[in-house]
């Protein structure tokens, strides 16, 4: 079967009106199309709700926590767990923002990224991937000279019990950031624009356009988006833009975000606790080494972290080869079935 063909938005439950034959109204017709709510009316909702909640969020914790209304200052190391906490909120308001527009379009949750029959193995194999990439990385860096090992700064139980917070804390920066970007919002801008493809030029390839339309306008969000993070460089923002592309990649390999959560998660983890580097322009708290960077930025990744290195072109690029490989092609069903 042709894999593109199936690239279609799963059918959500049809209206009563067209059950019965009778014609939706003009004023219906601007809201609803033939798969359910428009997809541009779907995103304004998604976005406002999801807008409304983390300012309610975020006031009441300023009014609890005023301390955390500064937020970090320069040069600080950020705790574990306040990583924690920072991550585990959004993480539910996007849980509940996403559960309610399933029920808004009459479409399963699981469509918009976490479900899938192999959760478990992808997100496993992401862990791995995650990790054996960025240390790939720190080698290349190491053995050329431009990252330095200072020394080892947790031992026993301290290494442990910090190691295994950071992994939680990530955790939910991966499930963060995976699921706000490329959840529902990728789904339903793929769904919005497979339609104007259809109707533009009548191709049968508008799903496979739609959805990677919507993968590099994120992407390229998901890279911007990291500019205000101190230490930021040139480098690191298009590497954060060309991992989002990534990510995408495995969503269109497997039909569910798993993989990229997994490969977020222990990446993330890698640089700010295993190897004690910068992430971002931003260093963690209780780490396990203490390295320093050495030489022009462009090479060593300075201020901002590896992922300031050009080096780290040929490792993502390393990634899509693994994906290629390591995930079967599938007719991604989880997330954009044939419509009914």
């Amino acid at each position: 079967m042709d894999h593109e063909a199936t690239l279609q938005p799963t059918a959500p439950t049809p209206p009563a009106e067209l059950i019965s034959g009778s014609q939706p109204s003009a004023f219906r017709k601007i809201f609803v199309g033939k798969d359910g709510l428009r997809a541009g009316w779907g995103l304004l909702i998604f976005i406002a709700l999801f807008a409304a909640l983390a300012f309610s969020a975020n006031r009441i914790s300023h009014k609890f926590f005023p301390s955390s209304a500064q937020g970090p200052q320069p040069g600080s190391e950020i705790s574990p767990v306040a990583a924690c906490i920072g991550e585990g909120i959004p993480f539910l308001i996007i849980l509940f923002v996403t559960w309610i527009m399933s029920k808004i379009e009459r479409r399963p949750n699981s469509v918009y990224g976490l479900g899938g029959n192999r959760k478990l193995p992808h997100f496993l194999a992401g862990l791995v991937w995650g990790v054996v990439c960025l240390s790939l990385l720190i080698l290349i860096l190491v053995k050329t000279g431009f990252l330095v090992i200072d020394s080892r700064l947790l031992f026993g139980s301290d290494a442990l019990r910090y190691g295994a917070i950071w992994l939680l804390g990530f955790l939910l920066v991966g499930l963060v950031e995976e699921y706000l970007v490329r959840g529902y919002l990728q789904y339903t801008l793929t769904r919005g624009l497979a339609g104007i493809y259809e109707w533009a030029f009548k191709t049968r390839h508008s799903a496979a356009l739609g959805f990677w339309t919507a993968a590099f306008m994120f992407s390229i969000l998901f890279g911007l988006g990291h500019s205000n993070n101190e230490g930021e460089s040139p480098i690191g923002l298009l590497s954060a833009g060309l991992a989002g592309l990534l990510f995408c990649f495995s969503l269109w390999r497997t039909g569910s975000l798993w993989w990229a959560i997994g490969f977020h998660t222990s990446w993330d983890w890698g640089q700010s606790f295993l190897y004690g580097v910068a992430d971002s322009g931003m260093m963690a708290r209780h780490h396990l080494l203490a390295t320093h960077p050495v030489g022009k930025p462009i090479l060593s990744g300075g201020a901002t972290g590896p992922e300031g290195s050009i080096f780290i072109i040929a490792v993502l690029a390393l990634g899509a080869l693994i994906i290629v490989f390591t995930l079967p092609r599938t007719q991604h069903g989880n997330t954009l079935e044939r419509a009914t």
